[in-house]
């Protein structure tokens, strides 16, 4: 590595501050461009640290994980290593929200990842706190839009100097963080881990407003002291589907580990409600504003006061230890609150504490102040991912850590920018979200906030996303040949398909009625014959005397894509609809005070939000539909100046 050593000063391309989920994924996407790549963590020992739950994946989270995949991060394929359970949820219900969720080992997930990181050329992991960022002041009259500052490198707290071209802020909660469980505060980050103290003031300095949120964690339990026979196994999948499109599926066949699922009752709510006063959320203590879709216990018992239990999952956090995680009663109670709460629930009886349940409160951004790429309005060079954001989740960080990485190495190599939009990706739905909404709180992706979810689900990934990845250099010319390899099977399987008839005859209608479907009474193809429920592409295959051997991903969209034809027609119109708006760009020295008839309202969002295009502005909270037309007059105006 050429580094230019000035006493306490070198000289890099990019510093990547924080080396959780988002600093991991931002780090490798540079160092892998090809940039001399700096990860500084307080700890080298918090490298893809799972603070709180010991799995990767889960409802809506999955999809993200694949999409990350698809594009060249590495979650995906660290999960697939090190997984102890995996299983596919949702799959009673169609394919838009069908999505992997897997266990992980904590300890084999952290250390793994980081082989990764320091086998990685280009890349140099260093613990140490950042304390200062460093930036000039851009003069007026620039060329460089308007960003006020430009970031020039990062100072850690042994005063030595990092020379860069861009910074990526991974803080996640570790940002000026404090622990609380009942009366007890303490301030360090998750685990006892130490908090970041310094950046806060600097990044008030050069004029990043910051806001306070709160996440907390259950109890860890020695797994020795739990009577899981009053409780429900939770079996995984026989057989596992990997994240990673990587992955050879034949390797992630293994012997996977239980979890177990019990309830709290009215004992258990009785104890919370007699100790609410002790409380850091219900007493005042707690500033930072929490989640509200991963409420603590206290809340659930509070806000969901009719009901008469809640679920409780027990989840190993490894084959390493007999530490287990208690899934669903986050909790910031007093010590001897806990002890009492979790021993009224079934097979806890006995159990003894090994960590206590807490909340963490931390320093993180209004996401407004980011562009969709993840840089910084008004601050060149200076970019941000991950719960430093205003998310939450290691999934949601991964994403954009990646993003913001890949984005601070395209400008430096002066490249397009990767933008995803909400039409193609649940990735490009996040971050729409953190940069349009003003986020009062953590941000969790979910499902229902993709309103095209039919076209993306988790199957189809790599269809949707490699060409991303390939594009900006973190996809082979291999890997992105077999997708599309894989794609043109894909067509034409399904084209050939619904050119095949099958008459009425008796052979046809006899062995319709084996497999408990009707048969025909008029020539029909077999894609109409895959349409049918009980029916599916292996057991129509004794009536398919032409088709060819194909993989099982290709069969399995070629099964979705004709079943949900209509329905996924009726999405792409939708996005084609939307897609005026998203490609009408808004120039970035507008001034919204010109624009007539423009209620006030909305011309106070924009002039804070500053959209980059038409379709971004529409979703901004307090911009109208009425509103949306006015601008699209003043724009078309505004091209004759």
């Amino acid at each position: 590595m050429d580094l230019k050593s000035k006493g306490a000063e070198f000289n890099i391309d990019v510093a990547i501050v924080g080396a959780g989920h988002a600093g991991c994924e931002a780090a490798l996407a540079c160092a892998r461009l090809g940039l001399e790549t700096y990860v500084f963590t307080v700890s080298v020992d918090s490298i893809a640290l799972m603070p709180c739950n010991p799995n990767i994946g889960g409802s809506s989270k999955g999809h993200l994980v694949r999409e990350l995949d698809a594009l060249g991060g590495e979650m995906g394929k660290n999960i697939d290593k090190t997984f102890i359970q995996s299983k596919m949820l949702n799959t009673s219900k169609g394919p838009a929200v069908h999505s992997l969720r897997a266990q992980a080992d904590k300890r084999d997930y952290s250390g793994s990842m980081r082989r990764v990181l320091e086998s990685q050329e280009h890349l140099t992991i260093k613990q140490a706190e950042v304390c200062e960022l460093l930036w000039e002041e851009i003069s007026e009259g620039s060329d460089e839009g308007l960003f006020e500052k430009r970031v020039t490198g990062v100072k850690t707290g042994t005063g030595v100097i990092y020379h860069c071209k861009a910074v990526v802020l991974c803080t996640g909660v570790y940002l000026n963080a404090r622990c609380l469980t009942g009366e007890s505060i303490t301030y360090t980050g998750p685990n006892g881990l130490m908090a970041a103290t310094h950046l806060s003031d600097s990044l008030r300095d050069a004029g990043v407003e910051l806001r306070r949120f709160k996440t907390g964690t259950p109890a860890r339990m020695d797994g020795k002291t739990i009577d899981y026979s009053k409780m429900e196994e939770q079996k995984g999948d026989e057989v596992v589907v990997p994240f990673s499109f990587s992955t050879d599926p034949d390797t992630v066949q293994k012997p996977q580990v239980s979890c177990w699922l019990t309830h709290t009752n009215k004992n258990t709510h009785d104890i919370i409600r007699a100790n609410l006063d002790r409380s850091p959320i219900y007493a005042g203590i707690i500033e930072g504003t929490g989640p509200r879709y991963c409420p603590s216990i206290e809340d659930k018992v509070v806000k969901f006061s009719e009901k008469e239990s809640h679920q409780v999952f027990i989840e190993p956090e490894g084959v390493y230890t007999d530490e287990v995680y208690v899934d669903g009663m986050s909790s910031s109670l007093p010590e001897d609150v806990q002890i009492a709460m979790y021993r009224t629930v079934p097979g806890l009886e006995n159990c003894r504490i090994v960590r206590n349940a807490y909340a963490i409160e931390y320093d993180c951004i209004n996401a407004k102040s980011l562009y969709p790429h993840l840089e910084f309005k008004k601050i060149k060079g200076l970019f941000a991912g991950g719960q430093f954001n205003g998310s939450s989740g290691y999934e949601e960080a991964a994403a954009q850590g990646f993003v913001a990485g890949v984005n601070a190495a395209m400008e430096i190599l002066g490249k397009e920018f990767l933008v995803l939009k909400r039409s193609e990706s649940y990735i490009g739905v996040l971050i729409d979200d953190l940069v349009t909404k003003d986020n009062r709180e953590p941000y969790r992706m979910m499902t229902s906030r993709a309103e095209y979810r039919l076209l993306l689900r988790q199957d189809n990934a790599d269809l949707r996303l490699r060409k991303y990845g390939h594009r900006v250099g973190l996809v082979s010319d291999e890997v992105y040949e077999k997708v599309c390899i894989k794609e043109k099977q894909i067509a034409t399987e399904i084209e050939r398909l619904k050119n095949v008839m099958l008459g009425a005859s008796s052979d046809v209608c006899s062995y319709l009625e084996s497999m408990g479907s009707a048969p025909l009474s008029t020539a029909t193809s077999l894609a109409q014959l895959l349409c049918r429920p009980e029916l599916d592409y292996e057991k129509l295959a004794p009536l398919d005397k032409d088709r060819q051997p194909l993989n099982n991903d290709v069969i399995e969209q070629v099964e979705i894509e004709i079943r949900y034809e209509g329905y996924i027609k009726r999405q792409e119109r939708q996005v084609r609809e939307q897609e005026r708006l998203e490609v009408k760009l808004i120039p970035t020295d507008i001034d919204y005070d010109d624009v007539p008839s423009l209620r006030i309202e909305a011309r106070q969002h924009l002039k804070e939000f500053r959209p980059v295009s038409v379709g971004q502005a529409s979703r901004i909270s307090g911009v109208s539909p009425a509103d949306i037309s006015v601008l699209l007059v003043f724009l078309e105006r505004y091209k004759g100046r």
